[in-house]
C-alpha cells in the first residue's frame, strides 16, 4: 500500500460514488484515463473500490458521511486486511488517531440494515423472505465471487481443460453441479490464454450454466434465447445442441449482439442467428409465433443475486425502478410464451433475490395463461442428470450452492 495507490483509489471512488453509471463502466473509464497505472496498482484500486461499495452503508455510519478518503481508509483498516502500523507513514496524526477508533468500533447499536450494508427498502423485502438466513446470505454476497469457467463441449472435455490449467499452475477444480463448469481459486487474466483464444473455455458462473442445462435443448430443435445479452447462455445452448438446429439470439441492444459475434467465432458454433429486436412486441417475434421447441427468458432484473460481482446495484436500484422492472418482466414473459409450440418448454429466470421478480411473475403468468403448466425444477434437473435437489423452482445462492443467486421456473405449453 503506497501513497500513489491511495490517491488513485480515492480518485476512482470519486468517479464511482455518484452512482451515475455502473461501477464496472466507471472503473473501466478511470483506468483508460490513467494508462500508466501498473497491474498491481489497478488490482489495488479495483479491490478497494468494490470493497467500499460492498460495505458502503456501515462505512458511512462509521465515517459520518460519504467522504471518499475516509471511506477508503476505513475499509482498508476494517475489511481490507491491513494492520494499523501500515497506515502510520501514510496518514496524518489526527487521521491515524481517528482510524484506530474506526478499526475498533462496533456496529451493534446500528439498525440491521446498516449492519448488513443494505438500503432500508431492500432490507425490508429480503428480511421478509429470508428471515434468520439473511445475515449469512448477505455475508456471502458481500464477498468477491470466484472465477467460474465453462468448457465448450464442441471442442474439448472438462478433464482435459482441468489438466491443462493445473499444468499452467492454476488452482482449478470441477464445479459440483454443472458438468461443464470449472472454478478457479484465484482470478488470473485469461483473455490471452490459448484455451480461451481457441474457444475451449468461456467465463460463466456455474449458476448461469445451470439455467441453460435446465432448458435442456436437443439436437435439431428450434430454440430461442429471448434476452441474449452478451451471449454466454446462447453459446451454452448452441453447444448443448451440438451446433445443429436453429438458435435465435434476440436482444434489444445492437452493441451487445455485436459483442457476441467474436465470441461465436471462437466457439465454433454455426447454428446461432443473432436478431436485433425493438422490444418484446417486435414483428420478428410475431412472425415466429408457435415455432419454438424451447425458449429461455433470462429477464432484465434488479441483479440482487449478483451483488458479489456488482455491489453497486443495491445502491443504484430503487423501489420505483423495481416496479418498472416487474411490468417489463411480465410483458417479456408473455411475449416469449407466444413463441413456444405445444409440448415446448419455456424457462423464466432472473438473477434476483426478490419474490416480486420471481414467484410473483410466474404465478401471475400461470393464472392468465392456462395453456401452460409448471414443471418441477428438480425433475428437469434430474432429467439432465444433475444431482441438485430442488422443488418447484430453481433457487440458487452463494451460501448453499457457491453460485450467484439465481431463480428459474420451468413452464411447459400444454395447449
Amino acid at each position: 500500500m503506497t501513497p500513489p495507490q491511495l490517491d488513485a483509489a480515492r480518485s476512482a471512488l470519486a468517479l464511482v460514488l455518484p452512482m451515475r453509471h455502473p461501477a464496472d463502466a466507471a472503473l473501466a473509464r478511470f483506468f483508460r484515463d490513467h494508462p500508466k497505472l501498473g497491474s498491481r496498482d489497478r488490482a489495488f484500486v479495483a479491490e478497494a473500490v468494490y470493497g467500499v461499495l460492498r460495505h458502503l452503508r456501515s462505512l458511512e455510519a462509521l465515517c459520518g458521511g460519504r467522504d471518499g478518503r475516509r471511506l477508503l481508509l476505513a475499509w482498508l483498516a476494517r475489511q481490507g486486511g491491513h494492520n494499523l502500523r501500515e497506515f502510520e507513514p501514510l496518514v496524518r496524526e489526527d487521521e491515524f488517531k481517528w482510524l484506530k477508533q474506526v478499526k475498533a468500533a462496533r456496529l451493534d447499536d446500528q439498525p440491521a440494515a446498516v449492519q448488513l450494508d443494505l438500503p432500508d427498502w431492500l432490507y425490508q423485502r429480503l428480511e421478509a423472505t429470508y428471515g434468520a438466513r439473511l445475515p449469512e446470505l448477505m455475508h456471502a454476497l458481500n464477498r468477491p465471487a470466484p472465477l467460474d469457467l465453462r468448457v465448450n463441449p464442441l471442442k474439448t472435455e472438462r478433464a482435459s481443460v482441468l489438466a491443462r490449467l493445473q499444468a499452467d499452475g492454476l488452482m482449478a477444480e470441477a464445479t459440483p453441479w454443472s458438468p461443464l463448469g470449472i472454478r478457479l481459486k484465484d482470478k488470473p487474466s485469461l483473455h490471452k490464454h490459448a484455451l480461451f483464444l481457441d474457444g475451449q473455455i468461456e467465463v460463466q458462473d456455474e449458476g448461469s450454466q445451470l439455467l441453460g442445462l435446465l432448458l435442456g435443448p436437443r439436437r435439431g430443435e428450434m430454440v430461442c434465447d429471448f434476452c441474449a445479452g452478451a451471449g454466454g447462455k446462447t453459446m451454452l445452448l448452441g453447444a448443448l445442441m451440438r451446433s445443429t438446429g436453429r438458435l435465435y439470439a434476440f436482444d434489444v441492444s445492437e452493441k451487445r449482439l455485436n459483442n457476441l459475434k467474436p465470441r461465436l467465432k471462437r466457439s465454433g458454433l454455426s447454428n446461432v442467428q443473432p436478431q436485433l429486436i425493438a422490444g418484446e412486441r417486435d414483428s420478428k417475434v410475431k412472425r415466429l409465433a408457435g415455432k419454438f421447441d424451447r425458449v429461455l427468458v433470462d429477464a432484465p432484473c434488479s441483479g440482487t443475486g449478483t451483488l458479489r460481482r456488482n455491489p453497486d446495484l443495491k445502491w443504484r436500484q430503487t423501489e420505483a425502478g423495481l416496479a418498472e422492472l416487474n411490468a417489463k418482466q411480465a410483458g417479456i414473459l408473455a411475449a416469449a410464451a407466444t413463441l413456444v409450440k405445444p409440448g415446448g418448454r419455456l424457462v423464466y429466470a432472473t438473477c434476483s433475490l426478490l419474490e416480486e421478480e420471481n414467484e410473483a411473475i410466474v404465478q401471475a403468468f400461470l393464472a392468465s395463461h392456462p395453456g401452460f403448466r409448471l414443471v418441477p425444477a428438480g425433475a428437469a434437473l434430474s432429467a439432465q442428470q444433475i444431482p441438485l435437489a430442488m422443488a418447484d423452482y430453481l433457487r440458487l445462492d452463494p451460501v448453499t450452492h457457491g453460485t450467484d443467486a439465481f431463480f428459474a421456473a420451468v413452464l411447459e405449453r400444454t395447449a
